[in-house]
Parts: structure tokens; C-alpha cells; sequence
């Protein structure tokens, strides 16, 4: 939610260093949501898993639907990770995109002006965050 985050800019036309705000656009927590919530509910479900293994082994071994139920389970929630992976990698995209520093130069009006040279300074490490869509 970028639309959220605000950040003072210079006005560099008056004497008394007034800052305006400017809000950054676009909202992409609809990935990263849906990425975490699969998250959750797989190791839910493998917790859930896990004791139908261990504390009820024999109506697991003496039923052969409850195996292919889980087996169909599993491919669910595989395939469903692998979409949720690759929506949350293009939402970092989008986000990485939106904040990066030349493109919040273009968007602030005091650095159109003529005359006046805006830097970004360090562009942000964003590290981490591509780690999390390798997971």
C-alpha cells in the first residue's frame, strides 16, 4: 500500500524551506497476502498432517482414500505455492519499480523546474526482499 506512504520534498520557489508532501502510487499487497496466506494454511495443513501420520497410522495405512486425498491435497497446495511464488515476484517487481529513486525524481514537480539538479543519492538494497521470492 504505497498510496500510504508519505515523504516531505523541498519547496525550493519560497524562503522558508516549506515542505510538501508527495504520496508514492500503486498498492501490491494483494501478493504479498496471498503469498503469506498460503504460507500459513500449508503449514497448517502439514501440522494437520503430521499427527494423522503419527497418532492415527493405522486408519491411514488401513484406508486408501485418505492417501490419495492427501497426495491430491499436496499437489493443491504445490501448484497453488508455485502460483503464489510467481505473483509475489512480480508484485516485488512492481514495488521495486514504483520506489525506485529515478523514478521518484520524475514524479516530485520541484525537480522539474529549470535549474534545478535532484539526485537520488544510494539506491535501496532490496536483498532480502528477493530472497523471499526464492523461498
Amino acid at each position: 500500500r504505497l498510496y500510504q506512504i508519505p515523504f516531505g520534498m523541498p519547496d525550493c520557489k519560497s524562503d522558508e524551506s516549506e515542505a510538501s508532501t508527495l504520496y508514492l502510487t500503486g498498492d501490491f499487497s494483494a501478493p504479498a497476502e496471498f503469498f503469506v496466506t498460503l504460507g500459513v494454511f500449508s503449514f497448517l495443513y502439514s501440522m494437520a498432517a503430521l499427527v494423522l501420520y503419527l497418532r492415527f497410522h493405522s486408519l491411514y495405512t488401513e484406508n486408501t482414500k485418505l492417501p490419495f486425498t492427501d497426495f491430491c491435497v499436496t499437489i493443491c497446495f504445490a501448484f497453488f505455492w508455485l502460483v503464489a511464488a510467481a505473483a509475489w515476484g512480480k508484485g516485488l517487481s512492481d514495488v521495486k519499480a514504483a520506489t525506485h529513486p529515478s523514478t521518484l525524481i520524475s514524479s516530485m514537480p520541484v525537480c522539474k523546474d529549470e535549474g534545478v539538479h535532484c539526485s537520488a543519492g544510494t539506491t535501496p538494497a532490496m536483498g532480502l526482499a528477493n530472497i523471499s521470492v526464492v523461498r
